[in-house]
């Protein structure tokens, strides 16, 4: 029994993944990834890249996403420390677009997000570090990269912090508004 379960939250098409962890003195043991347990739960989901984060407590990276033709979905873990992960709906003839679904993930429980193409994705630092590693579908590409600034007032996202520490490129991303003719979902 690799997984409890998979559970999809208030935007379906956003998973949440809860590992089994197998604990002992020596410390734990999951499997993070494996294609045959999300196959039977009906996902086929072909992973190319695999990224690494750390940041300090306060930083916000995103919102990020990736446009066709290398859209990208995300398999995101928290694997120390406490984010608050989000993914924005930005798929037009959605029935949630502008939409948002925010978790916490958190080192000790290494539950997993699932972001699918067609979201914008960011998260916060909640802990004083927090390390974060995320599959991805598609490889990075800076022709399609593109993002949505944090604290765009037409998402609104309930950010748990009001100053975060942002990158110079992720300060100055445009609002949806300004790019929505570009989105192709």
């Amino acid at each position: 029994m690799p997984f409890i379960g998979f559970k999809r939250l208030e935007i379906h098409d956003v998973i949440l993944i809860e590992p089994t962890i197998y604990k002992d003195k020596r410390g734990f043991f999951l499997e993070s990834y494996k294609k045959s347990d999300f196959e039977k739960y009906g996902f086929n989901f072909h992973f190319v890249q695999d990224n690494h984060s750390k940041s300090v407590k306060g930083v916000l990276r995103g919102l990020h996403f990736q446009i066709a033709p290398k859209a990208q979905g995300k398999l995101v873990r928290c694997i120390t420390g406490k984010i608050l992960d989000v993914a924005v709906d930005i798929r037009k003839k959605s029935p949630t677009y502008k939409k948002y679904v925010a978790v916490e993930l958190i080192g000790d429980d290494q539950k997993a997000l699932y972001v699918p193409p067609g979201f914008a994705h960011g998260f916060v630092t909640l802990s004083d570090e927090a390390d974060v590693f995320y599959k991805t579908t598609e490889e990075y590409s800076s022709a399609q990269d593109m993002g949505l600034r944090w604290n765009d007032p037409d998402i609104n996202i309930k950010w748990p912090i009001s100053d975060p520490i942002v990158s110079d490129k992720d300060a100055m991303q445009p609002l949806l508004k300004d790019i929505e003719h570009k989105l192709l979902f």
